[in-house]
């Protein structure tokens, strides 16, 4: 009777301390919306999202670094996606069992997911700029630094490796999920291996695989460290329009607006309607991430 009561007792503080730790999560969280919505939802207009910066960037909107924000994470999907479903769909349907390499993949994506951001941005600024951009500027005979130099594509692959091991544990986790009576399933029909993989587990797995990359697409969205070095400007008015130009971001655009304004508080409306935006946005790609879930749970309590 003792013991039943003091484990009972034991299980009450257990749940007490992490429903405490859950609400103090939970109020930091809402402490800071808070601020942040009181500060700049008064500021955010169509003016405000449709104007380039004005007055050193006291005055004006947030369009090139709005804009330049989505073209960084539409080329940053389309570099991640292909790498990391691949890489992912030969660990887990072709990889032999105990194979070294696909050890030694899983190795380096775990290594990967916990190097810091501002590794990644050192990483892009050498290997990217100096060494692809400009073994390709001494390539095709140009005098000047073409490639050589940062850029929105060099900033988008250096995102992409940093989004990678989200892809690619996610897709992995999703291909597990399908059941493997289906793989039997198909190839007792006849299908080839790869017929299998295509018209099967890929179609089977596809929404957990569009909610890795939303994760992802969301986590880079609002990355910083990794652009500085690699593309990402103080001040451009002009929107990129070639692979090489330099862009305006809106976590980067944050950054300047909190540290390098003359005019704190003339800069500090605009300071907090550019963190709302980013934040909404962030909040926008990850409650796509939550529907798409949902939707998968449905339809798998549904098929049984």
């Amino acid at each position: 009777m003792k013991q039943h009561t003091f484990r009972r007792a034991v299980g009450g503080a257990l749940t007490t301390l992490t429903g405490l730790a859950a609400l103090l999560i939970v109020a930091m969280l809402a402490i800071i919306l808070f601020d942040v919505v009181r500060g700049g939802i008064g500021h955010v207009s169509w003016s405000f999202l449709s104007q380039p910066p004005s007055d050193g960037m006291m005055a004006g909107g947030i369009f090139p670094a709005l804009y330049g924000t989505a073209a960084l994470t539409l080329l940053m999907t389309l570099a991640v996606m292909p790498v990391g479903v691949l890489t992912a769909v030969y660990l887990h349907e072709y990889a032999p069992p105990g194979s070294r390499l696909a050890a030694a993949v899983r190795i380096a994506v775990v290594n990967l997911a916990g190097v810091p951001s501002i590794v990644f941005g050192l990483f892009g600024l050498g290997f990217f700029i100096h060494f692809v951009g400009g073994s390709m500027d001494r390539l095709l005979g140009y005098q000047e630094l073409n490639w050589g130099q940062p850029g929105i594509l060099w900033a988008s692959l250096t995102l992409a490796v940093l989004t990678l091991p989200v892809v690619i544990v996610s897709t992995e986790e999703a291909l597990r999920a399908v059941p493997m009576d289906h793989r039997t399933a198909s190839l007792a029909l006849g299908a080839t291996r790869s017929q299998t993989l295509a018209r099967v587990v890929l179609p089977g797995a596809l929404p957990g695989i569009l909610t890795g990359t939303v994760l992802a697409v969301s986590r880079g969205a609002g990355e910083v460290a990794p652009i500085l070095f690699t593309g990402a400007a103080y001040f451009l008015p002009d929107l990129p329009d070639k692979l090489n130009s330099q862009f305006m971001h809106l976590g980067y655009h944050t950054y300047v607006l909190a540290t390098q304004s003359p005019d704190v508080e003339a800069t500090r409306p605009l300071l907090y309607a550019t963190v709302l935006v980013l934040l909404a946005l962030t909040f926008v790609l990850n409650l796509v991430a939550v529907l798409i879930r949902a939707r998968t749970r449905r339809r798998a309590s549904a098929s049984h």
